[in-house]
Parts: structure tokens; C-alpha cells; sequence
């Protein structure tokens, strides 16, 4: 089982238009609403490829009833913690005729100190009915100590539980000190952790963070692939051979195939092609973690790892 704990969730919206034009009137040629955020989106990809998921949030208002609503009708339970304010929502708007996206996020909504210690306890007690995957991904609010995602991987080391993260900034400096199983997150992110410079090759910073945290590492890197090590061997996943307009959201899908195909127990370098198939096929769909599973499948078959 895939426990996603999920900091940031949202309501994600993506209005696709003829053509964005800054400061003018649209009027939608579709319109796509999903119960979002990193962990959500992750969670609803996971649960594509047939793992068995859970996601645990706070969730407060109209934006949190439909999460509530929906995220069950695509596989994925959920465990909702009330949360006293709205749960905020994201809106990404795609120009057809431009290719562009416009995106505007708000912050992620505040999380009480008490409303996190039920978050803890409802993971613990899905932990004690059947023992998996613990994951999170995502920005912190900033109401929450960034060493929160530290405590949980300590927290699920000690009950011999994998913990897997995919954040940023200081929360990502903390948890990766503490040796998580598997640490996932793009090129800027890592450049960040590290300090290092901008041109330093996407191998060499996933290296660099295996090194401190002993575990597996993923750097994605766009259209440009991803690299990959696991301490004793290192790969590169080339560019995707397809590309589409809707690339919100395939960092997310990445990580839900990642820990899926760990899940089901395939190896490493199996989980990252069908991690990458995730990742592809997401941005061929509007509507951020949402795909076609068997799509997916047939992206990952024809991905070739090359070993650097």
C-alpha cells in the first residue's frame, strides 16, 4: 500500500483557450477540475497503475468537499482531516493557437500544529493495517517547521517503513539528513539543496544528493529526461521521443509510477520506465495526474535506460 500524505492539496483547474491574450476576455474551449496538488496528483497517478492508495489531508471549505467527492472516484481513499480554512485552488490556462501555459497557483493553504498531529495519527493507523510506502510531495505551508517531513522519515524508518519525499527548499534539506528511501525532485530543486552552480550536469547533482542521503535518487529534468542512481549504478532517461501541451503535473505522475512500480515490487531501473511512460503520457491529457494507464505502459516500453 501507497500512504501519500499530501501538505499542499488543492483544487487544480486548467481552462483550455483558442488563445490566451493577456488582459482580454476567454471563454473555455474545455475545462478540466481535479482534486490537485503534488501528493494528490501523485496519489491519483499511482492508483492508474493499479497500486493501492491512500492519500491523508486537511482539507477545509467548498474546494475541500470536492476533493472529498472526487479523489475516491479515482481510486485513491482517502482519510480527510477538517481543516479550518478553504483549501486553496490553482488554475493553469493552455493557449491552443500560442502553446503556451499560463499558470497561477496560491499559496499553500495553512495547516494548524493540532490538524498535523490527526494527519500523523491517521497515517500510524493505516500504517498498522497494512505496512508500505510512506510519500510526500509538495510545498510545506508555511505554518508548519520545514522538519516535519524529517520527523516522518524518522518516523517510518523506525518502523522499518520506506519514506519517500519530493519537496523543496528547506523541508527538502531536512528530510534528506535524515536518509530517506527514495528522494525525487527536479533540476532547480536539486541545484538549491546542493548550492551548486546552474550548469552542473543533472548525474552529478543526483550523485551528489545520493551521497548525503543514502538512498535512491531521481532528478528530472523537463523535456531534457531525468537521471537516476541508487548509489551503485547510474542512469539517464532520455528525452521523450512525444511531447504534449499539458505538462502540469507529469513530475507528479512521475513519482505516483515511480512508487507504484516499487510498490509492485519491480526493480529500480523497471520503476523508472514506467515512471517516465507516466510522466509523457500525463502531458498528452489536460488535467494535471490524469492519463491513459495502458498509454503509459506503451511510452514505458520503448524507453531504453542508458547506463552514465
Amino acid at each position: 500500500m501507497l500512504v501519500f500524505i499530501a501538505p499542499s492539496p488543492s483544487v487544480d483547474v486548467t481552462y483550455v483557450v483558442d488563445e490566451y491574450l493577456p488582459g482580454g476576455a476567454h471563454r473555455p474551449v474545455s475545462v478540466h477540475r481535479r482534486a490537485g496538488g503534488k501528493a494528490l496528483n501523485a496519489a491519483r497517478s499511482a492508483a492508474t497503475m493499479g497500486a493501492d492508495v491512500r492519500a491523508v489531508a486537511v482539507l477545509g471549505g467548498y474546494s475541500g468537499e470536492f476533493i472529498s467527492a472526487q479523489l475516491p472516484r479515482e481510486g485513491v481513499g482517502l482519510r480527510a482531516i477538517r481543516g479550518g480554512e478553504e483549501t486553496r485552488s490553482c488554475i493553469s490556462i493552455a493557449s491552443v493557437a500560442g502553446g503556451g501555459l499560463t499558470e497561477v497557483y496560491e499559496l499553500a493553504t495553512p495547516v494548524s500544529a493540532g490538524e498535523w498531529g490527526d494527519v500523523l495519527a491517521e497515517v500510524h493507523a493505516l500504517l498498522l493495517q497494512q505496512p508500505g510506502w510512506v510519500a510526500s510531495s509538495g510545498s510545506l505551508p508555511a505554518s508548519l517547521d520545514p522538519a516535519v517531513l524529517a520527523g516522518l522519515a524518522r518516523a517510518s524508518a523506525d518502523g522499518d517503513v520506506p519514506f519517500a519525499v519530493d519537496t523543496h527548499g528547506p523541508a527538502l534539506t531536512e528530510a534528506v539528513a535524515v536518509s530517506p528511501a527514495l528522494v525525487k525532485v527536479n533540476r532547480a530543486e536539486a541545484i538549491e539543496l546542493l548550492g551548486t552552480a546552474d550548469g552542473t550536469a543533472a548525474i552529478e547533482l543526483a550523485t551528489a544528493i545520493q551521497t548525503r542521503s543514502a538512498g535512491l535518487v531521481v532528478v528530472t529534468d523537463g523535456t531534457a529526461g531525468a537521471v537516476a542512481t541508487d548509489g551503485d549504478r547510474r542512469w539517464r532517461i532520455p528525452p521523450p521521443e512525444r511531447t504534449g501541451a499539458f505538462p502540469v503535473g507529469s513530475g507528479d505522475a512521475f513519482f505516483g509510477g515511480l512508487l507504484a512500480a516499487l510498490d509492485a515490487g519491480s526493480d529500480f531501473s523497471e520503476a523508472l520506465k514506467q515512471a517516465s511512460g507516466c510522466s509523457i503520457a500525463n502531458a498528452l491529457e489536460p488535467g494535471a495526474g490524469s492519463f491513459d494507464r495502458d498509454t503509459a505502459l506503451d511510452i514505458a516500453a520503448g524507453i531504453r535506460l542508458v547506463d552514465c
